[in-house]
């Protein structure tokens, strides 16, 4: 038996972090470690489903017509988790903590716990999180955002203990608020989305394809931003009012502080900056991947999408260190948003490489199903790797080099 001699820790066990963790196993003499703050993998792409799913089955059956038990069957439930057992393979460590501090020239990670773990090489996927604005008044005491697998639980606490037709504000038109607003809609919910923009990655016509669905589940669309929250209203910019009995944030995305309470270089958001590679530009043997990688200060979009092939190239860095050969530039082809408008339509958004939206789109029952079968391949995918580490395999990404070389990036 080859002795495990190589210790590698992985921080972060979300798609990127369980993606690099299974593909470092294509060696057999690395001791790898993944440590996580919880002890199931979560599913980032279902936590709206997994809110919406607050015991509003009666309500919802009897604004869309039909029987409680036929739409309950119909929708499902989701749980947006899975064992870590199902996508990790087992010769990965598990470690449920924390990391509170990363000693990068000791190459040691201070946990939670009280414990301490060393390592020769660091993947850094600790991913992102909600973000509420400190200059929005009242946001961080009402609003609910949506990102965490316990914010999500927290919402839809709140959503089962308000009567069906209290108002929801959905603030924030991106993916997610969009996403969120359908899914409450869809459940029997009176759902405003506010946001100066629906769906500014979209494309026109995907845009409208969106917003037909939304007014179709009767999503009142208000195009504004908002000046505060309170208890049970939300206040525009233009000093309107709205009721609102349950107030979801999800204008936006921040990342853990780690990286920057460690003492490393971050782009302003907080993300470990990284050349190419995924490289920290302070360390050689940290790498980076997923949401909180901003490789040459460019960042890909927080998505599963790029976390995968992210996670993949990162633990190819790692391993390239460790052989001694040159480290190859990441590269990650971005084909298209896949967007949930409830559980019987979708749209998904056809793009060129460089993220940059076409004017194509897939509606309806076919977005729908597109949307519903991305997301179980993604599932599919980790346990493949974690069966065989290796089998992974995607496409090759645009060339960045000329928007790099036309860059330039503030560094914390």
């Amino acid at each position: 038996m080859t002795a495990k001699n190589i210790r590698v820790i992985v921080v972060g066990g979300g798609y990127a972090g369980v993606m690099a963790a299974n593909r470092l196993l294509t060696r057999d003499d690395l001791y790898v470690t993944l440590v996580n703050p919880r002890p199931q993998f979560v599913e980032r792409i279902r936590l709206h489903q997994l809110a919406a799913d607050a015991g509003s089955t009666a309500g919802r059956a009897k604004r869309r017509g039909t029987s409680t038990a036929g739409r309950a069957k119909r929708r499902g439930t989701s749980s947006a988790v899975a064992e870590f057992g199902a996508v990790l393979n087992p010769g990965v460590q598990l470690v449920v903590d924390n990391v509170e501090r990363i000693d990068a020239p000791a190459r040691r990670l201070a946990l939670s716990s009280g414990a301490s773990l060393d390592y020769d090489y660091l993947v850094y996927a600790v991913g992102s999180t909600g973000a509420v604005p400190d200059g929005v008044p009242g946001a961080a005491e009402f609003a609910y955002p949506l990102a965490e697998l316990e914010q999500a639980q927290r919402l839809r606490s709140r959503l089962a203990d308000v009567a069906a037709i209290a108002p929801v504000v959905v603030i924030g038109g991106g993916l997610t608020g969009i996403e969120a607003a359908a899914e409450f809609a869809e459940a029997g919910r009176d759902v405003t989305l506010v946001s100066p923009v629906v769906g500014p990655s979209l494309s026109g016509p995907g845009r409208r394809s969106v917003t037909r669905r939304l007014r179709k589940l009767g999503v009142h669309l208000v195009s504004a931003s908002v000046r505060s929250v309170g208890a049970d209203h939300v206040v525009l910019d233009d000093a309107r009012s709205l009721p609102s009995a349950v107030t979801v944030w999800t204008a936006g995305f921040g990342v853990p502080t780690l990286a920057a309470d460690s003492g490393l270089a971050t782009d302003p958001l907080g993300r470990l900056l990284t050349d190419e590679t995924l490289t920290s530009v302070d360390d050689d043997r940290i790498v980076a991947a997923g949401d909180s990688a901003a490789p040459s200060g460019l960042p890909y979009r927080m998505s599963c999408q790029a976390g995968l092939p992210l996670g993949a190239q990162a633990a190819e860095t790692v391993l390239a260190r460790i052989a001694g050969t040159d480290a190859a530039v990441a590269t990650v082809p971005m084909s298209g948003q896949c967007i949930s408008l409830g559980r019987d339509a979708g749209t998904v958004q056809l793009q060129r490489k460089d993220d940059t939206p076409l004017n194509l789109y897939l509606g309806g029952r076919t977005g729908a199903f597109v949307k519903e079968q991305v997301c179980r391949f993604t599932i599919t995918w980790l346990a493949a790797e974690a069966r065989k580490p290796g089998s992974y395999r995607s496409l090759k990404g645009p060339d960045r080099s000329e928007l790099i070389a036309s860059t330039a990036v503030p560094v914390r």
